[in-house]
């Protein structure tokens, strides 16, 4: 796996003190866990340090008692890594990136309408696809809402 292996190695040694984990399961994909309370200056690093300087997305995953927000970066076309963070789902809040990477601002409104992560310093986290009378809190990527709760909540006028 050459280069990516490599990569992930750099990153292991490197970030150790905020890494939970790292793999490097196949050519040009990594994926790496890390603790909460680096998670800014983490960023920092692998934008400035490692040459990570692209954000195509923040997805956000619920594990039950947990929400994983996970960042998708990209480095000159050739090397993506994924960074996950857990945060507790009774109050999943994390900082902002935007300051960072300023289009990361859409993405965190995008995670926070639809799974209630709140992300501290960003200015707005305005909804950006639920209707306006969606009632608040009532996030739909969440597992404790089924469909059909869903589906009349959108459906009522």
């Amino acid at each position: 796996m050459g280069q990516t292996s490599e990569v992930a190695n750099e990153l292991r040694v490197a970030l150790k003190d905020s890494m939970i984990e790292v793999k490097a399961p196949r050519e040009r994909r990594i994926f790496m866990r890390i603790k909460k309370a680096s998670f800014q200056e983490t960023v920092k690093r692998l934008i400035n340090d490692f040459g990570f300087k692209h954000l195509s997305t923040i997805t956000g995953v619920d594990l039950g008692d947990q929400i994983e927000v996970i960042y998708h970066f990209a480095r000159d076309g050739a090397i993506e890594l994924s960074v996950g963070v857990a945060l507790p789902k009774n109050m999943p809040s994390i900082p902002t990136v935007s300051g960072l990477i300023p289009a990361a601002s859409v993405y965190e409104r995008e995670v926070h309408e639809f799974l209630g992560v709140s992300f501290e310093g960003n200015p707005n986290l305005s909804p950006l696809v639920l209707p306006e009378e969606w009632p608040k809190d009532v996030y739909p990527l969440r597992k404790e809402r089924t469909f059909e709760e869903l589906r009349q909540i959108g459906t009522k006028k």
